[in-house]
């Protein structure tokens, strides 16, 4: 492809390019990071995607900003435990199927959140396995069910970090490890649980950076969108 002859797509602003042309490409519009950014950047950009995409998440985001991109996107919503803003006005008769997202402990879930609501943009039905860490292994052996029949698995852990390793020996489906900053001491912000999981011997294990819920999301969702595995989205709204 000649991306000189989508030049044209990316708009531009004082402060950023906004790459337009991402959602064809892709199949995901640009994601905003709020980290850094002002309230007036956050709204402008966020309406800019929405208008080209029908969709928009921005990450790592606060509430004042989440105030200023109600003023241009009214639908717009704030996950306040990781940050996340996100608005999506599209229609979907099916949702791709076989994500499940499994976290270690309740300071993990911020991270975990911000997992599945990736996913969710992707318009895939996520199942959620909360507070199974290793600590007391039999809370994950309780919900077995709930992941072996799962396409893709995103694993939030922190502290040892161990337990991706411990659901790959489980099932069948690709495990995303997501190591996060929660611990102290020599967790030394989550570098402890990255190299545990970099170094598992279990197979089928990848790993993301440190509190990297979006990239493990993205990657989840992309393997259930693939795989082509769908259930009826009227289905699981009545169900929720």
């Amino acid at each position: 492809m000649n991306l000189s002859s989508h030049a044209s797509t990316n708009t531009t602003a004082k402060f950023a390019t906004v790459d337009a042309d991402r959602l064809r490409r892709t199949g995901f519009p640009e994601v905003i990071l709020g980290s850094g950014k002002t309230e007036q950047q956050i709204s402008q950009l966020a309406k800019e995607i929405f208008a080209a995409a029908g969709f928009v998440l921005i990450t790592r985001s606060t509430r004042n900003a989440y105030l200023s991109v109600r003023q241009h996107i009214p639908t717009a919503k704030f996950l306040e435990s990781c940050g996340a803003i996100w608005a999506d006005d599209r229609q979907s008769n099916h949702l791709h199927d076989g994500v499940t997202v499994v976290c270690a402990g309740t300071a993990d879930l911020p991270v975990a959140d911000e997992a599945a609501l990736t996913t969710q943009l992707m318009q895939c039905r996520v199942t959620r396995v909360n507070d199974v860490g290793i600590a007391g292994i039999h809370r994950l052996l309780d919900k077995r069910a709930d992941i072996e029949d799962a396409t893709a698995i995103v694993v939030v852990a922190g502290m040892d970090g161990a337990l991706p390793a411990a659901v790959a020996g489980l099932v069948a489906a690709p495990v995303i490890a997501v190591p996060t900053s929660t611990g102290y001491g020599t967790g030394l912000d989550g570098y402890a649980a990255m190299l545990t999981m970099l170094n598992s011997c279990a197979a089928g294990v990848s790993v993301v950076n440190i509190d990297a819920g979006f990239s493990a999301g993205y990657q989840a969702g992309t393997i259930a969108k693939m795989a082509g595995r769908v259930v009826d989205a009227d289905d699981v709204r009545a169900n929720q």
